[in-house]
């Protein structure tokens, strides 16, 4: 589904990919780890195309989306859950869903995006509650949750997450867990950028580790959870 193939990024002079190759099949759920800093979320920012790349492609579907811009890839439906989650905090939690389903508003009528306003309340049940409520007052889950609804609003066939559950407290975390798993469940395909490292491979099918710009151990779940350098450096002993 998604094929990254040498990907070099750049801040002013500075580079911060080096040569990034990475796949990810329809259904999977993948995870990316690594250091503070070591371009993480520059790479989910390239695929969006926010963050332009100096060389190499990407590829959605056996087609290059480098050169396109951010718009033309959320039309492809790969959304994006940003760090820091980013809610419109003047707008209410309603509001804010239907923001999520922008590009499709004057091509679909409002009863299938209200039907997937449902379904996200549905899953999480909270913002239900708190729908007429303004997303900047929610509390850092609710704001986590509003921003994967968002995210889904635009019915992606590929999700990316990045750092879902920094900052949240324990309960918060195990909702949003709850969420992902059903997600995966329905065939949703999922890239997870996560600190928590016994999280995220616990969680995923697969998993790279990604340390100053280039991915040096990538694998299935049992062989990172099991290799020494990731124990050592990620998951502790």
């Amino acid at each position: 589904m998604l094929r990254l193939e040498n990907i070099k990024s750049y801040y002013g002079r500075m580079q911060v990919l080096r040569g990034i190759n990475l796949t990810i099949s329809q259904g999977e759920f993948v995870c990316l780890i690594g250091p503070n800093g070591a371009g993480k979320t520059t790479l989910l920012h390239a695929i969006c195309g926010v963050t332009p790349i100096r060389e190499g492609g990407i590829f959605f579907l056996g087609k290059p989306i480098h050169r396109l811009e951010a718009t033309a890839i959320v039309r492809r439906r790969i959304s994006l859950v940003p760090e820091g989650r980013r809610v419109f905090a003047p707008l209410n939690v309603r509001e804010n869903l239907v923001m999520g389903a922008y590009l499709r508003q004057g091509r679909e009528n409002k009863v299938e995006i209200q039907k997937d306003i449902d379904y996200i309340f549905h899953i999480f049940p909270v913002l239900q509650e708190r729908q007429k409520q303004l997303a900047g007052s929610l509390s850092g889950g609710e704001q986590q949750m509003l921003a994967i609804g968002r995210a889904l609003m635009n019915r992606p066939r590929l999700l990316l997450l990045d750092e879902p559950s920094m900052g949240l407290a324990p309960l918060a975390v195990k909702e949003i867990l709850k969420v992902l798993e059903h997600l995966k469940s329905t065939g949703t395909t999922l890239f997870l950028v996560e600190q928590n490292a016994r999280i995220a491979l616990q969680m995923s099918d697969r998993g790279y580790v990604l340390e100053r710009g280039r991915i040096v151990i990538e694998g299935k779940r049992e062989e990172l959870l099991s290799n020494e350098s990731v124990k050592h450096a990620y998951l502790g002993r």
